[in-house]
């Protein structure tokens, strides 16, 4: 599996990341894996009703952008303390692809001391509280699986910024959204993993065995891409 990187360090937006996995999707015929940060954005599923499960008024009060995927799923916050996690296969089976993905990255984790283990179709857990959630969508011949890991993410800002339906919590057990969530730096070795940077680079050596990195060029026609996606 190669390790798309970009040429650059130039901050970008969660537009730009959602288009360089249709670009990646449609350029780069083997199996693709690559990690991302963003600034305070809100993500929300293709069918999810923008009014009933985001807080406006904050997140424009604060600067915290708002983008639809083209996924399912449900609504999620990412900072640059959480990482955003982009893997791009052959069209297949959706269970199958989760399924096997889902059980890499759960022993991904394993190998850092951590108790993770899966949880239903698409979450992982670290000692009972999520730390990962992850969608699927799937073009004509490619499939991707793009999915959040916390890391330090501020859980202030994300239980102000999403309003998950309260049945939603329920079927979990719990209150609030702060309740159901953890970070990895709590559950960490600092002496193993002591930063972000050390995590994402723990993770792309464990999933991949080569690099591909994208040209200028490239850049140029997922920035045109990423006017595909409704951002609010």
């Amino acid at each position: 599996m190669k390790n798309i990187i970009l040429p650059d360090k130039i901050e970008r937006s969660l537009a730009f990341w959602l288009a360089m996995e249709e670009f990646v999707a449609k350029s780069v015929e083997e199996e693709a894996f690559f990690v991302w940060r963003v600034a305070p954005t809100v993500i929300i599923g293709r069918n999810q009703v923008l009014e009933a499960e985001v807080n406006l008024d904050y997140c424009r009060r604060h600067g915290v952008k708002i983008v639809r995927r083209k996924s399912g799923g449900g609504c999620v916050y990412a900072d640059k303390d959480n990482l955003m996690i982009s893997y791009v296969s052959r069209r297949g089976d959706v269970a199958e692809i989760f399924e096997r993905y889902l059980s890499a990255f759960t022993s991904c984790l394993c190998s850092l001391g951590l108790m993770a283990e899966k949880s239903g179709r698409n979450d992982i857990l670290v000692n009972g509280r999520k730390v990962s959630g992850n969608a699927f969508h799937q073009l004509p011949d490619r499939s991707i699986v793009h999915g959040t890991l916390l890391y330090n993410t501020d859980f202030d800002a994300l239980e102000e910024a999403i309003r998950p339906p309260v049945e939603k919590l329920q079927r979990h057990g719990v209150a609030s959204v702060r309740q159901r969530v953890g970070n990895l730096k709590d559950s960490l070795d600092p002496a193993v993993i002591g930063s972000i940077d050390v995590l994402e680079n723990h993770i792309v050596n464990h999933f991949c065995d080569g690099t591909l990195c994208l040209t200028e060029e490239d850049i140029r026609i997922i920035e045109e891409m990423s006017s595909d996606y409704e951002q609010f």
